[in-house]
């Protein structure tokens, strides 16, 4: 996960992290996750510690144990104060799970949601949270009783956020939550108070504290502590929902209300934003040294402003980082379009000090946790594997444990593959920029895209042309001496939002003979969404750099492949026989090659009956589309060079085949590699 520089020998190496100006220290981690499993309560744990739940969890810690899971995080009794009433045998019971973990080297880590709590409004709501949501272990209030329901004094109807529109209490009816004011004192000291007693009381040695953000939305917190903030930090007064000039179209759904052409509501999409982080920073001032993780399932798109969550404003405050990658529907076979945001995360934790991502991904059946964890050996994190335990209105009757799910994997691995994630290095050709003041000011092209959308495209072109590559984020696109690091070549697509800081950064690579692939607009508005008289565009082109090479916005025909047909970029790996579908991911171990393969053309095998609340099937098995697994590839061997490599895989068992290397020429070399009886990953090694 490091930076890769092209030195003058024509070897990637890694940048000294220490002499990078961009990056801080490395976390001084007392563990890390790799092969993380779900640990699922259900509501008859509350009995702890009755001796069958006591025998359970022996059971079930020696299962992971046997598993090789080293990591186990909590699921369930979710929304944690609605619990408030049972604490005592909830930590005893979380107390007795460590304990028994611990046994076998296993770390523990907490999760839950502090902001919420579960109150559907009438029947239908009712219904529906135990239809859809009852994998957080439903156990709420009734109507009446939740007038009274408090926590070290603070009453849960009183720290509230408060809705514009009405007055009412925030409300997701999403996940029929009520929500807690992040911004709230009383809420603060609420949960500073939870947290002081769950260390006291259960020896955990992590936490993920989930659903950092605002799923009330942008009429959401009209409360005095957020006006008064709001006022004191951006000089603004909240207006009223009928302001349609603030509001904007609020027909659409709640994910695309407000108005990005008014300065007045960017900044109030910066304040909620601001108060969640603030929120996580609390948290870290409270747990110390011990890891703190939060869900994450997507950082690039706009809608993601109105819900308040930025992982990038948290990232500060954060030691592990969670991508939640993948249902355990049909669907998840299509996982090219989430590379992004995988490798815009791996970026976000690097620059957190070289911290731990890892990707979460759910699975009913052997295929989906397979799936899940390939993924992850492919993006080259920490796994996080996951069923979801009561998340259908009746899970299937041959519904898996997690821990049966991934032991064949798991042990697999460590007999045969056994890579540490964090010593492999990511080979780099090309530096994809993804600059947040885009999200941040809701900016959209003349064709209504947003950046972040060219972005996820030319992710998809370069997995499927097996280009390696990393984002470069808004900070790094500042920094003229971070750029200048590297002479990979810049992407950089539809930024319409740039400050004058980045464009100095820019102009300064591109002097020393930097590589920059432009498409326009460029530099339209300002950092803050303001528009310029005239975009930065001009003053790039009328600099006349050699290597700014102008890509055509309107043209039909793929950047890249033209890129390449013209010999303006040579990638490391060019595909000479064999189905074209299978994915390449390089990685350096100790400076030798380690190559990672993933189908993009899975076929899902549907379960017959069971589906998730969409409607959609669930994921019972995959196949391969792919019938040509006779592969031949031609590498730049001055920018990689070769050592002996054999196949494994999962599906080959204990089976290695030779890779095939023939004779170099002009500093090429041609491989042949067979994946026969190989539906998903593989990797040459």
């Amino acid at each position: 996960m490091d930076f890769l520089e092209e030195t003058g020998a024509g070897t990637f190496q890694p940048v000294d992290k220490l002499s990078h100006p961009n990056l801080s220290k490395t976390p001084d981690l007392p563990f890390i996750p790799n092969r993380a499993a779900s640990w699922w309560c259900t509501i008859e744990d509350l009995q702890w510690s009755q001796k069958a739940i006591i025998d359970k969890i022996k059971r079930r810690a020696a299962a992971f144990a046997e598993a090789k899971i080293d990591t186990a995080i909590n699921f369930g009794f979710h929304v944690r104060f609605d619990f408030s009433n049972y604490f005592g045998q909830l930590h005893g019971y979380y107390a007795n799970v460590c304990n028994e973990l611990h046994r076998y080297g296993i770390k523990f880590m907490d999760h839950y949601s502090c902001n919420h709590v579960e109150r559907p409004r009438g029947n239908a709501e009712f219904r529906a949270l135990h239809k859809n949501n009852r994998h957080g272990v439903l156990l709420f209030d009734d109507p009446i009783a939740a007038a009274y329901a408090q926590y070290e004094g603070h009453f849960f109807k009183d720290i509230c956020e408060v809705d514009v529109r009405d007055g009412s209490r925030g409300y997701s009816p999403t996940y029929q939550f009520e929500i807690f004011c992040h911004n709230n004192p009383s809420f603060l000291d609420m949960h500073t108070k939870y947290l002081q007693r769950l260390m006291r009381e259960v020896p955990f040695d992590g936490i993920e504290v989930d659903d950092m953000c605002d799923y009330g939305g942008p009429t959401t917190c009209r409360c005095k502590y957020c006006q008064e903030r709001f006022k004191k930090d951006y000089g603004h007064e909240l207006p009223p929902f009928s302001d349609k000039t603030f509001f904007g179209d609020t027909s659409k759904s709640m994910l695309f209300w407000g108005n990005y052409e008014n300065p007045v509501f960017r900044d109030w999409m910066r304040m909620k934003s601001d108060v969640v982080a603030d929120h996580v920073k609390m948290i870290k001032s409270i747990i110390g040294p011990k890891p703190l993780m939060t869900c994450c399932s997507g950082t690039g798109p706009v809608i993601l402003n109105v819900l308040a969550l930025n992982l990038e404003k948290m990232a500060p405050y954060l030691d592990f980082f969670m991508l939640e990658n993948g249902g355990i529907n049909i669907n998840t076979v299509n996982w090219v379009h989430r590379d992004a945001e995988a490798m815009q995360q791996k970026d976000i934790a690097d620059k957190r000090g070289n911290a731990v991502p890892l990707a979460l991904c759910y699975s009913t059946y052997t295929a989906g946790g397979y799936l899940g964890w390939g993924l992850s050996r492919f993006w080259g994190v920490g796994s996080w594997n996951s069923t979801v335990t009561q998340n259908l209105e009746e899970d299937p009757a041959d519904a898996m444990e997690i821990e049966d799910i991934v032991s064949p994997y798991n042990n697999w691995e460590l007999r045969y593959s056994n890579l540490n994630y964090r010593d492999g290095k990511d080979l780099v050709e090309v530096r994809l920029v993804n600059n947040s003041f885009c999200r941040d000011n809701g900016w959209r092209g003349k064709d209504k895209l947003e950046h972040w959308d060219k972005a996820r495209a030319w992710s998809a072109r370069l997995v499927e042309n097996n280009v390696g590559y990393r984002f470069v984020r808004a900070e790094e696109l500042s920094d003229a001496a971070a750029l200048s690091k590297e002479n990979t070549p810049l992407i950089l697509d539809s930024i319409g939002c740039v400050s004058d800081r980045q464009l100095k950064a820019i102009k300064s690579y591109l002097s020393k003979s930097g590589t920059a692939w432009l498409t326009l607009p460029f530099g339209t508005h300002d950092e803050k969404g303001f528009k310029r008289i005239a975009p930065l565009s001009d003053e790039l082109i009328h600099g006349q750099y050699k290597n700014l090479l102008i890509i055509d916005a309107n043209s039909k025909q793929d950047p890249l492949k033209k890129l390449i047909s013209e010999g303006k970029f040579n990638p490391v790996l060019r595909q000479l026989s064999g189905d074209t579908r299978w994915a390449v991911r390089i990685r350096l171990h100790n400076n030798k090659p380690v190559i990672h393969f993933m189908n993009r053309a899975l076929v899902a095998v549907p379960h017959p009956t069971a589906k998730i609340n969409t409607g959609t099937p669930l994921l019972k098995d995959i196949t391969s589309a792919i019938t040509d697994n006779d592969l031949k590839y031609e590498v730049d061997t001055y920018k990689v060079p070769l050592s002996a490599l054999s196949v494994a895989s999962p599906e080959l068992g204990g089976q290695q085949r030779m890779v095939s290397v023939l004779n170099t020429k002009n500093g090429h070399s041609t491989i042949c590699i067979n994946l026969d009886g190989i539906k998903a990953y593989a990797v040459a090694q």
